[in-house]
């Protein structure tokens, strides 16, 4: 069960519009308008839906973003090399873990964007080196 909406103001709706956060009892959830009438999209689904393509994108080119984490916490060893790609391949149990608000602060000044449909799918996610369309909205 989502706790927190992990990727809150940083999720719009289709026409530009920051999804707002709220609750449904203990669940976190994205909002969104279709008309005049208010949408909650369970923020779980969204996020597990950015978390996997953002895991996607690194495992397109795992060695070198191993490689570049290694280089920035300046460690070489196996024993942090393995706990990194641990991470990468458990990315997706962070659902529900909040994102500190200066992170996503940062991302959002970046140009890290969600655009989310009516339904909650990820429809488009803008990074800060370009935009890349998530297409599958799964």
């Amino acid at each position: 069960m989502a706790g927190a909406a992990m990727f809150a103001g940083l999720v719009f709706d289709q026409q530009g519009r920051v999804a707002e956060v709220t609750w449904v009892g203990e669940r976190a959830c994205y909002v969104v308008y279709e008309d005049d009438f208010k949408r909650h999209i369970d923020a779980e689904t969204v996020d597990r839906q950015v978390l996997r393509f953002m895991r996607q994108q690194v495992e397109g080119s795992r060695d070198l973003a191993v490689g570049a984490m290694l280089e920035m916490m300046g460690r070489d060893d196996l024993f942090t090399k393995a706990a990194i790609e641990s991470t990468i391949d458990r990315m997706e149990e962070a659902v529900g873990q909040p994102i500190p608000e200066d992170a996503r602060q940062w991302l959002g000044m970046l140009g890290f964007k969600i655009v989310i449909d009516e339904q909650g799918a990820v429809v488009h996610i803008e990074m800060p080196a370009g935009g890349i369309d998530e297409g599958d909205g799964d």
